[in-house]
């Protein structure tokens, strides 16, 4: 893919914006500090693929969530990255370079519990716990809002219950 340099600016703008937003969805699927970078790097990717045909109906943080929702749980189905496509993006991509959130001790439990929900549910509680609105949650992963509305107390039942059951051991 040919690039320009004004491309590669907005785009290199638009990673400066969002990172943060990367570096959460990329904690919420990956524990291990170079499986993140990993997963980041392969969002990254994506991104890259994808921003010419981004479709401005959506909100770019929108976009940008459906996009690394997508990314992360492929990457879990198949931990076996594309190693040379990623290889050939970061020799010539300097922005493809940066650190996976700190954790924070105090979040490393609910994390854990997160960790034992199916990908799906993870999305979905982390954009909940990011305060997001159920129809925002729905155009991110493509379900219905009251299917969200339904999952949403289905997980945070899970959750509770995951907390209980570790108070009483």
């Amino acid at each position: 893919m040919k690039t320009t340099q004004r491309q590669e600016n907005e785009f290199a703008t638009f990673l400066e914006n969002y990172k943060g937003l990367i570096s959460k969805v990329s904690g919420i699927y990956c524990h291990n500090p170079e499986e993140c970078k990993d997963l980041i790097q392969e969002i990254i990717i994506q991104l890259w693929r994808a921003y010419p045909k981004y479709d401005k109906k959506f909100s770019p943080a929108t976009w940008t969530y459906r996009i690394a929702f997508n990314v992360s749980i492929s990457y879990l189905r198949k931990r076996t990255s594309q190693s040379r496509v990623r290889e050939a993006y970061k020799n010539e991509m300097e922005w493809l370079d940066f650190d996976p959130p700190p954790h924070d001790e105090r979040l490393e439990k609910l994390y854990h519990f997160i960790d034992l929900l199916k990908p799906l549910d993870k999305a979905i509680i982390m954009l909940y716990l990011e305060e997001h609105s159920n129809k925002e949650i729905a155009q991110i992963t493509g379900l219905s809002v009251s299917n969200i509305s339904t999952r949403k107390l289905r997980i945070k039942e899970t959750l509770r219950t995951y907390f209980e059951n570790e108070k009483t051991h």
